[in-house]
């Protein structure tokens, strides 16, 4: 694991992180001023530091998490309901021998999220037919020995109209303005800010209420990624560091409500929302998506 040198004062906290000043403490001893940073940042926010083993699973749970989303892909049409695209998840994430994360996640009932036109995230599949010109994000969670992959895209069904197609790749590209910067040293609030900014230089507004989130070990960890924010605020980056981004982006008001289900999240005002998303590593030199699409 990495370390890094801590420049501190007799009279300061310990960089060990036993909450002692570092005169009582490791003051004297040999590497006393190089902390792990693996460590530092478990014990400061819960955040799971991936080591090289980590990795190469969440990459192989990403690429089964790929190959699913494009087989929606190549299936998804009018006409279709959006439990026949449960179960094409379904069956092939089992065929695969993985597990869907979210079937029956905090009692969530499917294997997948779909989320059509006005729907934000967290869409629960059943009767709703689709019909020429929707569009509908799939969401996918995978997890294959016991690490977790998580990514998603907005599709069009048949032919999208003008503004179907603008939001959706407005959404595709903010997912790739949030990703640029992604870097050791960069913050997280860089990620934010550079997606606000861009989304809301196009007339369309960022979901707040939702966030990327820490992923590989847990389906949820720490940090939590804002699609909106300042620079240089937040968590520093650093190797090793995997997380979603996966920006929600609404073509009217941010407002959103919550269906009588307490799962799906619709836009206040029943205009159209996007999203896409990626499983990202913070590399040494930048990162690398470990959902590639």
């Amino acid at each position: 694991m990495k370390k890094k040198y801590v420049k501190t004062g007799r009279n300061e906290l310990c960089p060990c992180g036993s909450g002692k000043k570092y005169k009582k403490c490791c003051y004297g001893k040999k590497d006393s001023l190089f902390i792990d940073i693996g460590q530092e940042y478990y014990r400061k926010y819960k955040i799971k530091i991936k080591n090289k083993v980590d990795i190469e699973g969440i990459r192989k749970a990403g690429k089964l998490v790929v190959n699913t989303l494009n087989l929606v892909e190549k299936s998804i049409k009018p006409n279709m309901t959006t439990d026949e695209i449960n179960s094409m998840v379904h069956n092939f994430t089992i065929e695969n021998k993985a597990i869907p994360a979210p079937l029956n996640y905090r009692g969530f009932p499917k294997s997948v999220c779909t989320s059509v036109n006005e729907v934000i995230c967290h869409g629960i599949p059943g009767k709703r037919i689709l019909k020429d010109g929707d569009i509908i994000n799939v969401d996918v969670t995978t997890i294959l020995n016991n690490y977790y992959a998580d990514a998603n895209k907005t599709f069009f069904v048949g032919t999208p109209d003008a503004d179907a197609e603008k939001i959706v790749l407005t959404a595709r590209k903010a997912l790739e303005k949030g990703m640029a910067m992604v870097c050791p040293e960069n913050t997280v609030g860089d990620i934010g800010w550079a997606i606000q900014n861009y989304v809301e230089a196009q007339g369309y507004s960022v979901v707040t209420e939702f966030v990327g989130h820490g992923v590989g070990i847990d389906f949820h960890e720490p940090p939590q990624i804002a699609h909106f924010g300042r620079k240089k605020e937040g968590v520093v980056l650093v190797p090793g560091m995997v997380f979603t981004i996966e920006p929600m982006i609404n073509a009217g008001k941010k407002d959103l409500v919550i269906l009588d289900d307490k799962w799906t999240a619709v836009t206040k005002d029943r205009l159209l929302s996007a999203q896409f998303e990626q499983t990202v590593l913070v590399t040494e030199k930048g990162y690398e998506s470990l959902t590639p699409f």
